[in-house]
């Protein structure tokens, strides 16, 4: 099955948060994870620069931290969103007016915008998209070796019942494999590259992995 981006938020088997980014493409295969610092950039790879020119949303930043947050998201409302957040507004809130001030991507496709929020501190995670027809937004209660997650197509909307009960990635490096081939996500087609963050001590761990 074919679902576009994923964001998932979970917990690791010791307890740590995390939350993951995988970019499925159909039509822009050539892109890559880039991580700069505690920002990682979706970008083409060397060679394919001029798949910028087909469209302008597939570069932008996937990840960054703010503060006791980690946000990750489908594109160029990472930084609208992250910036609230690290100026103090509540993650619900700023998910629910960054992506409404942004509006889903006018693509062909009319692709929904996805996040995926958790902290560092705190046992919650959230997951919010932005389609034509609507705005999500949801608050979930991680638990030790659980995944939550929502794309783009087909699993559009934030639930419970989109939940894999067999996360075990410990690392940033295995949920970034693990979004990729592991679990529920090893059924959906077309995977390019992921990034992942998992709550370490006082910090976040942040890694990225190709197909």
């Amino acid at each position: 099955m074919y679902i576009g981006r994923i964001v998932a938020i979970g917990m690791t088997p010791q307890g740590n948060a995390a939350a993951m980014y995988r970019v499925s493409s159909r039509s822009f295969p050539n892109r890559e994870a880039v991580k700069k610092g505690e920002t990682v950039s979706i970008m083409p790879r060397a060679g394919f620069e001029g798949d910028l020119k087909k469209s302008p949303y597939i570069a932008y930043n996937c990840v960054r931290i703010a503060g006791e947050y980690a946000v990750v998201s489908n594109g160029s409302h990472t930084d609208p969103i992250a910036e609230k957040i690290a100026s103090g507004m509540s993650p619900r809130d700023a998910i629910s007016l960054g992506l409404l001030a942004m509006d889903f991507e006018k693509d062909d496709y009319s692709t929904p915008r996805i996040i995926a929020v958790v902290s560092r501190r705190t046992p919650v995670g959230f997951l919010g998209v932005i389609r034509k027809d609507a705005l999500l937004v949801r608050e979930f209660a991680l638990e030790a070796g659980k995944a939550w997650y929502v794309s783009t197509y087909e699993k559009n909307a934030p639930c419970k019942c989109q939940v894999d009960a067999g996360f075990n990635a410990d690392t940033a490096a295995a949920a970034c494999d693990y979004v990729i081939k592991g679990g529920v996500f090893a059924d959906f087609e077309l995977p390019v590259t992921s990034a992942a963050v998992v709550a370490a001590g006082g910090s976040f761990e942040i890694a990225t992995a190709g197909v």
